[in-house]
């Protein structure tokens, strides 16, 4: 069974968008962004190419949009690697690639 596999930072990423919309919107409004994530992750398992392909950043990258935020994934035989999830608001490329 293919399952999706979330990086320590990817966690972390989750964890600091939560407390953010909690403190600006509420926490309903929060667990309901963190839910529509996990949606998108199990869709992503189902569907790995659902994602645009994001070469430019890194080979065999991946990004998949969900409602404010950006799922960046690889995939492997066993499923779904989550490595980062970034709010669409932040500079992805400059949190992606710090040294460029």
């Amino acid at each position: 069974m293919k399952r999706y596999r979330l990086s320590a930072l990817a966690e972390l990423d989750l964890e600091e968008i939560w407390l953010y919309v909690a403190q600006d919107s509420g926490v309903t409004r929060a667990d309901r962004l963190v839910d529509a994530i996990a949606r998108g992750l199990d869709l992503l398992v189902a569907h790995p190419d659902a994602g645009r392909a994001r070469d430019e950043i890194a080979s065999d990258l991946r990004s998949f949009p969900v409602k404010s935020c950006v799922i960046y994934y690889q995939t492997s035989e066993q499923g779904v690697l989550v490595s980062r999830v970034l709010h669409g608001k932040r500079d992805q490329e400059a949190v992606l690639n710090p040294k460029a």
